[in-house]
């Protein structure tokens, strides 16, 4: 099985680039997770007949965006973070509620969940890490143990920070910066403390590996990026997991696909 996740930065515009079809032809995924959709299912041209389509558009038009087209149907869909775990915290900060903005979408299937996330991001200034780090981050993990009494869990997404300095190609100049702050971080040790595994991680230990270019000073021809789209998933997976990596050479946003392949 191989499941591919993608922050595509408005799938109606990488459509009309002509260049998202040729990645499914090419790579043949069997499940495709999608961020940053920036549209509604009936405003998507995407045809694609193998796949059921299942959307988490955010309320405001044109914005954000969750999305897994799945040649496996799966056996439920849960969009949002629930109810009753977010009500614990104030998920409402001076930019809104970010539950409403259709970042998470969950699939149960057969012998997992599979979570998709695009994690908001901690602003220029620094004016959404209390959210990130003190809210949003302990409810995305309060969520995820909570699926995890029922079978083991997948997640993959466009997390918005690098965890290591292996993790981005100049972490001196950006310590401390939005994407490279300790409280960000902390929510990826906090991750792998509760038992999830970077599978990127598990394949290659060095550096020089992204999947986010700035789209100022050629970054992305000269490679100077940052990994922070990520597959994790629970250690009791370890033996399904075959490879997992990063296909920096697909064009069409300003993120590459990563990919995890299992023995399912």
């Amino acid at each position: 099985m191989k499941i591919f996740s993608w922050n595509i930065n408005g799938i109606r515009a990488v459509h009309k680039k002509g260049l998202l079809m040729p990645f499914v032809e090419k790579y043949k995924p069997d499940i495709i997770c999608f961020q940053e959709t920036k549209a509604e299912q009936n405003q998507s041209e995407v045809d694609l007949p193998e796949y059921e389509e299942y959307w988490n558009s955010a309320e405001k038009k044109g914005y954000s965006g969750t999305a897994i087209f799945t040649k496996i149907k799966p056996l439920s869909v849960i969009n949002d973070l629930p109810e009753e775990i977010s009500k614990k915290y104030n998920l409402l900060d001076k930019y809104g509620n970010p539950n409403t903005e259709g970042r998470v979408i969950a699939a149960e299937f057969k012998d997992f969940y599979l979570v998709n996330i695009y994690t908001p991001n901690a602003k220029d200034d620094l004016s959404r890490i209390p959210l990130r780090h003190k809210i949003w981050d302990p409810i995305f993990l309060e969520y995820l143990k909570s699926l995890e009494k029922k079978k083991p869990v997948i997640f993959c997404g466009d997390l918005n920070v690098a965890h290591t300095p292996l993790d981005l190609a100049r972490p001196k100049e950006n310590e401390g910066r939005k994407g490279f702050t300790l409280e960000e971080r902390e929510g990826i040790d906090n991750i792998i403390e509760a038992g999830y595994l970077d599978t990127f991680r598990i394949f290659e230990k060095g550096g020089g590996h992204y999947s986010w270019w700035t789209h100022f000073a050629n970054a992305r021809a000269r490679n100077i990026g940052w990994r922070i789209d990520y597959f994790f998933a629970s250690s009791k997976l370890k033996n399904k997991i075959k490879s997992a990596g990063i296909l920096s050479a697909v064009m069409g946003s300003d993120h590459a696909p990563v990919w995890l392949e299992l023995s399912f």
